[in-house]
């Protein structure tokens, strides 16, 4: 069997569009330089081989083009490509976060605001949130040049002008400082943190993906998903990050509704609960996400108290 679109990927949030296996015949329609890349495999299922970056970025681009309206999108060579099932969950739960405090109804249109931190130069965020319900983003990153790769995106797409603005973040001791703004109000943030501690801790990481995927012993890895040092890591690794967010969070309380980050490690659950809980976090909830073998949690909190939310218009 060629294709098998009607088996679904239980794990993947019930909105999601990528549930069923991809459809190879519909991407081609809309992409035909994806073909190249897919073989049937020893199950006579349709796939790509995701240990060759060329190859997931054309699935990306096919999928961006398909099921998001995204006419023309690249990345340079080395950058985080993303795997957009898993990202695209990640704007769902956040539409359930909101849908809760809206009387079960997901707040919808541009004036819906997000705040994504280290955007990349995917700008992946921000173009699903707006493709699929309609939102508006402040995108950031520390990196000038995935930002300017985001300005290209956006102007060979040109519904997204209005919709998405970029800020770099100058300071890359800080997070929210300098970007959130006295006038400011989001319903959300979102944040895919560095994963890794170090340089050398990435590149192992790296080798062990590239190595499952290839079933070949590699130590000079081309990951398939890429990614700049910023991307994967920082000092401290992900607990570092997380924490520097939660205090600073603490700052704009009024001016956010829920911040949210992804949590990889699981380990690190029970620090990051004890942070809040010292920084007074109102409301602290964590949602577990499934791609794959996969497992991250989304984890949201707010300082708002429940007058303050019931008064909060979206």
């Amino acid at each position: 069997m060629k294709n098998q679109p009607n088996i679904e990927k239980s794990t993947l949030h019930p909105r999601n569009n990528h549930r069923s296996r991809y459809d190879f015949e519909t991407l081609y329609l809309k992409s035909p330089e994806l073909k190249p890349f897919v073989f049937i495999n020893e199950h006579e299922i349709e796939t790509i081989d995701f240990s060759n970056p060329e190859a997931v970025k054309s699935l990306n681009k096919a999928l961006l083009k398909t099921y998001y309206g995204i006419l023309d999108w690249n990345l340079p060579t080395d950058y985080l490509c993303p795997p957009i099932p898993g990202r695209a969950d990640y704007i769902h739960y956040i539409a359930d976060l909101l849908a809760e405090v809206n009387d079960g109804i997901i707040p919808t249109g541009n004036e819906i605001m997000g705040l994504d931190i280290g955007v990349g130069a995917n700008c992946i965020y921000p173009i699903l949130g707006n493709a699929i319900y309609d939102w508006s983003f402040v995108a950031t990153d520390i990196n000038s040049s995935a930002i300017e790769n985001c300005v290209d995106i956006i102007e060979k797409n040109p519904h997204l002008n209005e919709v998405i603005s970029l800020q770099q973040q100058l300071n890359s001791r800080f997070i929210f400082k300098d970007i959130i703004q006295p006038e400011d109000k989001f319903a959300f943030t979102i944040c895919n943190p560095p994963f890794h501690a170090s340089k050398e801790e990435a590149d192992k990481s790296s080798s062990r993906k590239v190595s499952n995927l290839t079933q070949q012993k590699t130590t000079n890895p081309i990951l398939n998903f890429g990614g700049q040092n910023n991307e994967l890591w920082c000092d401290g690794g992900e607990l570092s990050f997380i924490t520097q967010m939660i205090f600073e969070s603490v700052k704009y309380p009024k001016q956010c509704y829920w911040f949210t980050t992804l949590v990889s490690k699981k380990d690190h659950l029970k620090s990051i609960y004890k942070t809040l809980n010292n920084v007074g976090a109102a409301t602290i909830k964590t949602i577990e996400m499934t791609q794959g073998q996969k497992i991250s949690r989304l984890v949201a909190w707010t300082f708002l108290s429940e007058k303050q939310r019931k008064d909060w218009k979206f």
